[in-house]
């Protein structure tokens, strides 16, 4: 059943000033594909898988160039060097729970190795990033197959991405509420080049939520150091996976990722000693795509100069800003193990913070313009 919660855009928060594609998620990079395995068993499985998928095509054949960004590094990004070190991904990206990193590579490894035209690989990528769900999911179970995340990869598709406790983020938790996937994009201007960059997040961190600048974690009452205390309520991870069809080289892609993080700061994110904040972005742009010739060639590829890309950075951090609070707009709580409660956001008291701060902005800037009016005698 479809959750019943609505997007933050829905709500009228629309954070930053470009505008969405069509469906406001990272599909709109098209031909990005978004496949989910979730995982509710009895009363303390409470898991799943998360797939993204650049193409539809052989991707180990057809490479496409990726950076990546580290805020804090406790996690367990499986294929980060090879990212790191030859700026490209050769396999779909999974996201799941910590412990079951080991077979979510498996899984990809058996997927990249039975397509057509593999048969003589001896060497595979394969990138799987995590969140630890062992609050709400019995983790140590390790309740996902490499079968079953393989029917993830198999059914990733374009259209729709479901959000909030589905696939990876069944089990995650967010700023002390119900976590999950989020998505959301942006649109560049026509006359600056007419590029999308799309955005997922797999939350599960902690800080002081802030929703377009206003602190409503501490009016809630949940937020890191309430009380003076590091209880380690800001530990956790987010993966973010951002995906454009502009046509950028793999140290620029670097950058784009990095400018995900600069969103994730906007809502409130504390980057702890005990957080694993990831981003990861890849083009699926033709022109920068490393088929097979294009990996013998000498000659460079034609990629987006430096002097084109600051919209591009924009609309990273825009969409990522967003795509955390869809992640938490739509999650639904969810009971797991040992009787955790993963309670969702309370959007109704949220959209009252919100507009009673709207209202208190207007009336000030109505006093500010009546007293402007008034001359000085």
């Amino acid at each position: 059943m479809r959750s019943i919660r609505k997007r933050a855009r829905e709500l009228g928060i629309a954070p930053g000033v470009l505008p969405t594609g069509p469906l406001n998620a990272i599909t709109d990079v098209h031909p990005v594909g978004v496949g989910h395995l979730t995982v509710i068993e009895g009363d303390d499985i409470r898991t799943g898988a998360t797939v993204i998928l650049p193409h539809p095509d052989n991707v180990y054949q057809n490479k496409v160039p990726a950076g990546i960004a580290v805020g804090n590094g406790f996690g367990k990004l499986t294929g980060s060097t090879q990212i790191s070190e030859l700026g490209e991904i050769e396999t779909p990206i999974v996201l799941t729970n910590t412990l079951c990193v080991p077979r979510a590579a498996e899984a990809v490894l058996d997927w990249v190795l039975a397509l057509p035209g593999n048969e003589t690989a001896t060497t595979v990528n394969p990138v799987v990033g995590e969140t630890n769900d062992g609050r709400l999911n019995n983790i140590r179970c390790r309740a996902l197959t490499p079968v079953m995340i393989g029917g993830a990869i198999d059914a990733a598709t374009g259209g729709p991405v479901e959000e909030g406790s589905v696939g990876a983020g069944t089990g995650t938790m967010a700023f002390g509420w119900k976590g999950g996937i989020g998505t959301s994009s942006r649109l560049i201007p026509r006359r600056l080049g007419g590029y999308a960059v799309g955005v997922l997040v797999q939350s599960n961190f902690g800080g002081i939520l802030q929703v377009l600048g206003l602190p409503v974690g501490r009016s809630l009452g949940r937020y890191y150091l309430k009380g003076g205390l590091d209880t380690g309520d800001a530990d956790g991870s987010i993966m973010i996976i951002a995906a454009t069809d502009a046509p950028l080289s793999d140290r620029n892609l670097a950058r784009l990722a990095r400018r995900t993080l600069f969103g994730l700061a906007r809502t409130g994110a504390s980057f702890a000693n005990g957080s694993g904040d990831y981003a990861i972005a890849f083009s699926v742009a033709d022109d920068v795509r490393r088929t097979p010739d294009r990996r013998r060639a000498l000659s460079s590829m034609a990629a987006l100069p430096n002097e084109g890309i600051s919209p591009l950075f924009q609309a990273a951090i825009e969409a990522t800003e967003e795509a955390v609070l869809n992640s938490l707009f739509k999650a639904e709580t969810i009971i797991g193990h040992n009787g955790f409660v993963g309670e969702a956001l309370p959007l109704d008291r949220l959209m009252r913070l919100i507009e009673n701060d709207r209202g208190k902005r207007l009336d000030s800037d109505h006093r500010q313009s009546t007293d402007r009016a008034i001359p000085t005698l």
